[in-house]
C-alpha cells in the first residue's frame, strides 16, 4: 500500500470519526428493502449486512423492519394463490395472510438474521405480530370502499419488548406483520410504514429506507438529479410538480409522521450501492436523500 492510498483511507476514518463519537447510544430503524433482498449473490446481500453489523459495533442501536414482497408473492405462486394488489397494497384474504406470516417470519427474517449474525452481530428475530398491534386498514379505490381482507394500520408499537432485546445486547429484526386488536389474528402491514411507526415509538435518531432506488430526483430520468436535503414544507410541491410520484409517496409520507412523532432524520439510499449506509451516515455529503423538519 502506497502513501496515497494510506492518505485516502485514514481521510475516511478520520471523517466518520465525529458522526461514531455523536452517534454512540442513538437507536436506528433500517427499512431492509428493495431487490438487493432477492440478489443471489451473497457477497451483495452481505455487504448491507455488514453494514448494519458495523453501526452496532460502534455503539448505535440497531433495529431492522424488513420487508419481502417478492418472496411472498413466489410463495403465493407456488400454493396456487394469485397476488391482487389495490393501489400497491396487497389483497390479502385468510388463506394469503397464513402464506405471508409464515414466509416473513420463517424464511425471510431468518435470511436476515443468518446474514447479520455471519457479519458478526447478535440478530433476534422478533415476528412482527409479537411486538405491533393493529385495526383492519380501511381504504378507497376512487371513492368506493375496498376490502383488502387482513391488511392492518398499527395501533400500538411495543416498544418495552424492543428496548429489552437491546438492553439484552440483541439487534431486533422484526417481519411486517401485526396482530389485530379485535380479533388476535395476523395481519399483513406495509413494511415502510411498519419502520416509521417503530421508529416513531422508540424516538430513533435515525430512520433509513433501504431500497433500489437511489433516493429522491428532481428529474426521475436523470440520475445525476438527486436531491440530498429535503425539508418537509417542500413535499407538497414536489408532489403537485410529480417528483415524488405514487411510488414514492408512502415512504415519504412514513417519512413526514416519523419526523413529527420525534425521529430526527430520515434517509433514503440505495442498497444496491456498496456500503451505501455506511455512506450516508458516516460522510459529510452521504449518498442517497435526508428528510428534515423545516
Amino acid at each position: 500500500m502506497n502513501v496515497a492510498e494510506i492518505t485516502a483511507k485514514t481521510k475516511v476514518l478520520l471523517e466518520a470519526l465525529p458522526y461514531i463519537q455523536d452517534f454512540r447510544g442513538s437507536t436506528f430503524v433500517v427499512k431492509y428493502g428493495g431487490s438487493f433482498m432477492d440478489d443471489p449473490d451473497p457477497v451483495a446481500r452481505g455487504r448491507v449486512a455488514c453494514d448494519i453489523a458495523f453501526l452496532a459495533a460502534v455503539g448505535i442501536n440497531v433495529v431492522v423492519v424488513h420487508g419481502g414482497g417478492k418472496a411472498i408473492t413466489k410463495a403465493m405462486a407456488e400454493s396456487g394463490l394469485k397476488a391482487n394488489f389495490v393501489n400497491g397494497m396487497r389483497v390479502t384474504d385468510e388463506a394469503a395472510v397464513a402464506i405471508v406470516k409464515r414466509t416473513l417470519d420463517e424464511v425471510v427474517n431468518r435470511d436476515v438474521c443468518a446474514a447479520i449474525a455471519s457479519a458478526g452481530a447478535k440478530p433476534k428475530g422478533l415476528p412482527g405480530d409479537t411486538v405491533l398491534a393493529c385495526e383492519k386498514l380501511a381504504v378507497d379505490d376512487d371513492g368506493n370502499p375496498v376490502d383488502l381482507g387482513y391488511v392492518g394500520d398499527i395501533t400500538e408499537v411495543k416498544a418495552k419488548v424492543i428496548k429489552k432485546e437491546i438492553a439484552d445486547g440483541f439487534l431486533p429484526v422484526i417481519s411486517p406483520v401485526a396482530e389485530g386488536f379485535a380479533d388476535e389474528k395476523p395481519y399483513n402491514i406495509n413494511a415502510d410504514v411498519a419502520a416509521g411507526r417503530v421508529a416513531s415509538a422508540l424516538r430513533a435518531r435515525r430512520l433509513v429506507y433501504m431500497s433500489d432506488v437511489p433516493g429522491l430526483l428532481s428529474d426521475p430520468a436523470n440520475p445525476d438529479s438527486l436531491i440530498s436535503t429535503l425539508k418537509v414544507s417542500q413535499v407538497d410541491p414536489l408532489k403537485k410538480a410529480g417528483v415524488i410520484d405514487k411510488g414514492m409517496r408512502p415512504k415519504v409520507a412514513s417519512a413526514i409522521r416519523a419526523l413529527q412523532e420525534g425521529v430526527q432524520r430520515v434517509h433514503f439510499i440505495d442498497g444496491r450501492l456498496p456500503h451505501s449506509l455506511l455512506l450516508e451516515i458516516f460522510t459529510d455529503k452521504g449518498i442517497g436523500t435526508e428528510i428534515v423538519q423545516g
